[in-house]
């Protein structure tokens, strides 16, 4: 019933009114419940973009909570999807505004890149992140002169003061992982990121020493894919999985690419990422071992 889920986006709003990730949250909320309400009705996109002067694609990007609302836009889209009940549009409108709000990364919008700033505010909203990665330690994991040794290398980087910026950002983003209500890291890393040395052999000794202590932490988990396990399903590349306290949040797989990337909510995509990463942790060493691995690279980078 369209009554109980705009009663549902409202309790999720005072749930997360004064969440970091706030924003972000109820701009997918917003965004899926104006897809339920599109697809119930046998809507296609191009004709819900007509609707509001815009196209197909601006739907798109409206249903996946990557742009912010317009409040004649929604209205409009109401009105198509037959919403008539004031208290059940109020309900839908009322949100636009809190999920049009700033999070903390905005201050960092200019060497943040649209794309990725959603990716940001879906990191400060997840209670779980599962990630794999292949070329560097993830993100979250990075120590602070390891992630600069990494965002040197990026080619939009334009001066010094954008790379300290970048550098500042990331570790803002890892304060969450030592916070109260911290949410469950899962990192399977290939082991290649770890013969790939950024920055000098100091800069990678403490990189592999803050995986080990980052491993011993209650809520965050290290595993390392090493060689001999051979081939495995991730092979393409590597991709996030994040999961929300909200149960009206699907999961979203996020996929980086070179200047772009990637977001996938649908069950029959996220599933797929999410048995992937299933076989990922099966196949590699468990956690535990994970320390005996790291030993040997400790040793390589302290000669």
């Amino acid at each position: 019933m369209i009554t109980d889920q705009a009663q549902d986006l409202q309790v999720t709003e005072d749930f997360l009114a004064n969440s970091s990730g706030g924003p972000t949250v109820l701009r997918i909320l917003l965004g899926t419940q104006l897809r339920r309400l599109r697809q119930d009705k046998g809507i296609s996109r191009h004709d819900a973009g007509y609707a509001i002067r815009a196209s197909h694609a601006k739907i798109s990007r409206m249903e996946l909570g990557q742009v912010s609302f317009k409040r004649r836009d929604v209205d409009d889209l109401l009105q198509l999807y037959g919403v008539d009940d004031p208290e059940q549009r109020e309900a839908l409108l009322g949100l636009i505004s809190s999920a049009n709000a700033q999070g903390w990364w905005h201050k960092y919008g200019d060497v943040l890149p649209q794309w990725f700033g959603v990716y940001v505010g879906l990191e400060e909203a997840a209670s779980m992140i599962r990630t794999f990665e292949v070329q560097f330690v993830p993100g979250l994991l990075q120590t602070q002169d390891y992630a600069r040794a990494v965002i040197n290398l990026s080619s939009t980087t334009r001066s010094e003061e954008d790379v300290t910026s970048r550098v500042d950002m990331r570790m803002h983003r890892q304060m969450r992982l030592h916070e109260p209500e911290a949410p469950r890291l899962w990192a399977v890393i290939d082991e290649g990121v770890l013969h790939r040395p950024y920055g000098d052999r100091e800069t990678m000794r403490g990189q592999i020493e803050h995986l080990v202590e980052m491993n011993r932490r209650p809520n965050v988990t290290v595993q390392i894919a090493t060689f001999d396990i051979g081939g495995h399903p991730a092979a393409g590349g590597p991709f996030s999985i994040l999961r929300f306290p909200t149960p009206q949040l699907p999961d979203v797989v996020y996929l980086e690419q070179l200047s772009s990337a990637l977001y996938f909510d649908k069950y029959e995509d996220t599933h797929r990422y999410a048995q992937t990463m299933d076989h990922l942790a099966t196949q590699a060493p468990t956690p535990d071992r994970t320390e005996e691995i790291l030993r040997p690279f400790l040793e390589r980078y302290s000669d």
